[in-house]
């Protein structure tokens, strides 16, 4: 029985019967549900001289989630993006189901993704609030220490600019004394040889700040998240789907006192094995582009 149940007219116009409305979703043949992971997990692998002779579909469910939230991490295309304009404010709230960051990027007038990169050294610690002698001030409420809105250090950040040049006639001599000793031990530094912009994120608060020169500026923002956001999310791209069966197969077994320890070990290695397929094959790895990539191994680099 096929697994096609649409008609090219239904994959094409979708629901709505409209062209490219929103609801067809092309290239969903592509990925396999996490329900029918389960369902196909508990008629291959359970019941009667099995692997598995008796399992909850709760613990296989359990362990389906957490197989696609370690494949997101590492071997599933689950990368995501979200694009806005950067106002006075010059922060980005980070997505509802943001996990990591892969890059931050600004568009230039030519619609070119720019790196930017990040600011290691510097944070947004929280600002106790002082009097006119250093002293701390206490909420008369709940005689907690009073927190200020924004730190010193975020302010300062961001009323700098990465991309100002400096006026070399206004710079002093122990200005010029700096500049000219700075870096010259070890060579520059890289993340700082740059003019596209620094950004750092306050976990705590969930928020990207960035310099002042990314004000009206587009900055996109491609983070990974875990694959079970929604419904829809929790899919397996079919190069995968093996090894997912692997991974809860050893994940049920692992966790029972009674199996006997060369099953559990059989069973790891036949997980990263096939994990290593799936990256392999997600990999998407073409000859002919190879080819054409290995056709510069005859130019000489300069340095």
């Amino acid at each position: 029985m096929g697994l096609i149940n649409k008609t090219d007219e239904q994959y094409y116009l979708g629901p709505d019967g409209v062209w490219d409305s929103g609801d067809e979703n092309y290239g969903n043949y592509q990925f396999t549900s996490i329900k029918d992971i389960i369902n196909n997990f508990i008629i291959s692998y359970t019941g009667e001289e099995k692997i598995i002779s008796k399992v909850k579909r709760s613990d296989v469910a359990f362990h389906a989630q957490r197989g696609i939230q370690e494949f997101s991490f590492d071997i599933l295309p689950s990368i995501k993006a979200q694009e806005i304009e950067i106002g006075a404010s010059l922060n980005f709230v980070l997505p509802k189901d943001y996990v990591n960051y892969v890059k931050f990027t600004w568009m230039d007038e030519k619609g070119v993704e720019r790196i930017i990169y990040p600011a290691y050294k510097t944070s947004n610690p929280p600002s106790i609030v002082q009097d006119g002698v250093a002293e701390y001030l206490f909420d008369q409420q709940n005689g907690e220490v009073l927190l200020a809105e924004e730190s010193e250090t975020l302010k300062k950040f961001q009323s700098n600019s990465t991309t100002k040049q400096q006026d070399l006639n206004s710079i002093s001599n122990s200005d010029a004394l700096s500049l000219n000793n700075f870096g010259r031990r070890y060579g520059i530094t890289p993340e700082n040889a740059q003019s596209n912009g620094v950004f750092f994120i306050d976990h705590l608060k969930g928020i990207a700040f960035f310099d002042s020169s990314f004000v009206g500026k587009i900055v996109t923002l491609k983070y990974i998240s875990d694959g079970l956001g929604t419904d829809e999310e929790m899919t397996v791209h079919k190069f995968a789907e093996e090894a997912l069966y692997k991974y809860i197969a050893y994940a049920i077994l692992s966790t029972r006192s009674n199996t006997p320890e060369y099953v559990v070990s059989r069973l790891k290695k036949e997980r990263a094995a096939a994990k290593r397929n799936s990256k392999i094959r997600l990999a998407n790895i073409k000859i002919e582009e190879i080819a054409q990539v290995m056709r510069n191994k005859s130019k000489i680099i300069k340095h």
